[in-house]
């Protein structure tokens, strides 16, 4: 176990192979699991400083490239640019469909901090200026590795009341549904054709070109998918976490345990579904990562009401 910049702790960060307990489990290469925790205070989960991890990084998420640059030393005018760009469309939803934007902040954190991703496709901002062309993905990123080297994550992002068996059926669905041929060439030519790709890698030419020829209509979707890393955030209302009130070992021991066996429940659905359905499924990348709040409601409530007062900040 180990402590991340996140400043979550992390229980699991491992290979789906190393943590499956049934041995006859297909396609399972290419498939990790992180899974981490917040921690108490007073006997209580600290709902502060996770509210603070939220808005510590909502600007990645809600504005283009230029626009932080702009805001770089005005964080107050940046929190309030971020808010502006959020839609909030989904207040109308029941409470279990509640807080997808929520959750696209929290991913864009992981993907910042333990994976140290370049955001190269703000999602919350195109959604808002591009309408129906930036929808797919919750998540677009690259990683580039220290050879030069690059991969491309386009992620999945849920906040659901529960992760049992009837709700990872829907995340199979839209995780099988983004990873279609025409789904994943849309996503490509967003990426391509918005301009922070541009202006994150404008000193890496040979680099941004290698990225741009991968992700090219002309390329065959086929020569994407070794490359293609799909997060999955299930950021969840949690009964363990609600009933405890210490970071103790024997939490850690039941949270770690319930990871475990939900993301084999998780990962035999999606192969059961995706792997006769996707060409090449066995060469995409698949990391599930699992996030536990002790009640869904209030982080969602908070979240609307910081949100509306900087919305009103003119």
């Amino acid at each position: 176990m180990a402590q991340t910049s996140i400043d979550f702790e992390i229980l699991i960060d491992d290979s789906f192979v190393n943590l499956k307990s049934e041995r006859e489990i297909q396609h399972i290469e290419n498939k990790n699991v992180l899974s981490l925790i917040n921690d108490f205070a007073d006997g209580k989960w600290r709902f502060r400083k996770f509210q603070d991890f939220i808005w510590d990084n909502i600007a990645e998420t809600a504005l283009s490239y230029k626009d932080r640059m702009a805001l770089i030393d005005k964080s107050h005018s940046a929190l309030t640019e971020a808010a502006k760009k959020l839609r909030l469309t989904d207040l109308s939803k029941n409470q279990d469909g509640q807080g997808s934007e929520l959750a696209e902040i929290i991913l864009y954190g992981f993907m910042k901090h333990h994976y140290k991703a370049l955001p190269v496709v703000p999602k919350i901002f195109y959604k808002q200026n591009v309408q129906d062309n930036a929808k797919g993905a919750d998540s677009v990123h690259i990683i580039v590795n220290d050879d030069k080297t690059f991969t491309v994550w386009f992620g999945e992002a849920k906040f659901y009341n529960s992760i049992e068996d009837e709700r990872l059926y829907s995340i199979v669905n839209s995780v099988e549904n983004s990873l279609l041929s025409d789904k994943l060439k849309k996503e490509n030519s967003i990426v391509t054709n918005v301009s922070d790709l541009n202006d994150l890698l404008k000193d890496e030419k040979d680099l941004l070109e290698q990225i741009k020829k991968l992700l090219a209509s002309k390329t065959s979707i086929d020569e994407l998918k070794p490359k293609l890393h799909i997060p999955i955030l299930m950021l969840y209302e949690c009964q363990i976490t609600a009933k405890n009130n210490s970071l103790s070992p024997k939490y850690k021991k039941e949270i770690i345990e319930y990871h475990k066996e939900r993301a084999e429940s998780y990962f035999k659905k999606q192969v059961k579904k995706c792997s006769k359905s996707i060409f090449k499924y066995s060469e995409i990348h698949f990391h599930l990562i699992l996030f536990p709040v002790p009640e869904k409601k209030p982080i969602v409530d908070k979240f609307i009401q910081n949100v509306q007062h900087y919305k009103n900040q003119d």
